[in-house]
């Protein structure tokens, strides 16, 4: 059974995680994170919210919303410390999500300084990339960067 004395001060758990104290409370009140209260109503926190805390942090990173972080951290079971299984469950819904992203970012990547190194500037006037301005038909934006290769936009062939 987990004491008060077991548990984690809110400062101990800011050294812990790197996370700033402030976060950790802005955290809790988006029901990400789950402190107990002592009789003083000071934070406590068990050591499993250190994996929680990890999770949220790399999911941001990666490009996932809070929102989506506190679903996902909500589908995992009460009463005991995550397994492995559950971390593996939650990521791998997050998979083709990432997969789309990073290949957005190899476009950006690969495109981007191309068409910055022809001197240009105009993707309008683009005689590589864009003549007589079709991809106008496309939709508003980026449309070679955003674009997936065969999604009906230029996908930067």
């Amino acid at each position: 059974m987990t004491t008060m004395q077991d548990l984690l001060t809110i400062g101990d758990m800011a050294a812990r995680s790197g996370v700033a104290p402030s976060a950790l409370r802005y955290y809790e009140r988006l029901g990400l994170i789950h402190p107990a209260r002592t009789s003083g109503n000071q934070r406590r926190y068990q050591r499993s919210e250190l994996r929680r805390i990890a999770f949220i942090r790399v999911s941001q990173q990666v490009g996932v919303s809070l929102d989506e972080i506190r679903e996902a951290l909500a589908s995992l079971p009460d009463g005991r410390v995550p397994t492995k299984a559950d971390w593996a469950r939650l990521s791998a819904g997050w998979h083709d999500r990432l997969e789309e992203r990073i290949a957005l970012l190899e476009r950006l990547r690969d495109n981007l300084t191309g068409c910055i190194g022809c001197g240009c500037l105009s993707l309008q006037k683009c005689t590589l990339y864009n003549p007589g301005d079709e991809l106008a038909a496309f939709g508003p934006g980026p449309r070679i960067l955003l674009s997936s290769p065969g999604s009906g936009g230029s996908g930067g062939d």
